[in-house]
């Protein structure tokens, strides 16, 4: 007779505000990840900006409760990448998890054509996005449809390449690796392939790592297993988040005092109590050291009216 099976711990969530910079593990959606990292520290409500492929790793920012109003915000950052290009075959992927569609010899080039190549994608540039990816057309997703063998016409979008360079690799012949710093919306699958074109040949990443997502990029990463090894302490786990007010390095901070405080939850503005910089239109208004809300003032108007509210610790 078989014992009867164990009930499972029933998750007890808890509310949380902040965010974790996690290094997504390789063969793990970003989906995958979040979950297991919203477990991890139990938060009743979680998010992430900007997914990575399965085959991809490196920098996800994950915000949990009152952060996830932040995430549009993160989404439009900019984002640096290493990558890894093998030369001379070409996959219906553009990665490594597709199959081979074409192959091609790698003529020799120059270190200084090597260099052009990249200066040549370099700059405000259109890209076409590939069929495998979560883009939707007419509600499926392009990877879905690519899947069945359709492939449709997608239009080029423009994006910013701000820099790329690359380096041979000596102990993988027909091996680059490239570091691409760039705007939203760009596919390094693409580029990858762009720059073996530009050689004169086609190619696949075998690689690719997200080193940082704006405004992080001085921000430490945490691995899953750091994180497990945690688990049993929720208070070491929290001293692994940035506070909110961190998503937006460039907005001016204004401390409220208690009565401030109490109109702006409840949507009144309030005066400005010091004289702000024609620039200085959007603020975050803190309250005790935290985000309490974001703020706007308008033209010519001494008034700062609330437009996103946070409620630290309620989770809603």
């Amino acid at each position: 007779m078989s014992e009867p099976r164990r009930a499972q711990a029933r998750v007890v969530w808890r509310p949380l505000d902040g965010i974790l910079l996690l290094d997504k593990p390789l063969e793990l959606s970003s989906n995958q990840a979040l979950q297991q990292v919203r477990r991890l520290f139990r938060a009743a409500k979680a998010g992430h900006t900007g997914s990575l492929d399965p085959l991809a790793t490196g920098m996800l920012p994950v915000c949990f409760g009152h952060a996830t109003k932040l995430c549009a915000y993160l989404l439009d950052s900019d984002k640096v990448y290493r990558a890894r290009l093998q030369l001379g075959a070409r996959t219906n992927t553009a990665d490594a998890e597709g199959e081979v569609v074409e192959t091609a010899a790698v003529p020799a080039f120059s270190d200084e054509e090597l260099a052009q190549a990249c200066a040549n994608l370099t700059g405000a540039i259109s890209q076409v996005p590939p069929m495998y990816s979560a883009l939707k057309r007419e509600g499926e997703r392009l990877y879905a449809l690519a899947r069945r063998g359709v492939e449709v016409l997608r239009e080029a979008r423009d994006i910013q390449i701000f820099k790329l360079t690359a380096t041979r690799v000596d102990a993988h012949p027909n091996c680059l690796d490239f570091t691409v710093h760039c705007s939203k919306g760009t596919y390094v699958r693409t580029l990858g392939e762009d720059l073996a074109q530009r050689l004169s040949t086609v190619g696949h990443l075998i690689g690719l790592h997200r080193q940082w997502v704006a405004p992080f990029s001085q921000g430490r990463l945490w691995s899953l297993p750091q994180l497990q090894a945690m688990a049993e302490t929720p208070e070491s786990l929290d001293a692994c988040l940035l506070p909110m007010e961190r998503a937006l390095p460039d907005w001016p901070l204004l401390e409220l005092d208690d009565a401030q405080a109490t109109s702006i939850r409840f949507g009144r503005p309030v005066a400005s109590p010091l004289p702000l910089h024609p620039a200085e239109r959007q603020l975050c208004l803190m309250h005790q050291g935290r985000l309490l809300a974001l703020g706007a003032i308008a033209a010519q108007s001494p008034w700062i009216a609330p437009f996103r509210l946070f409620v630290p610790g309620t989770g809603t």
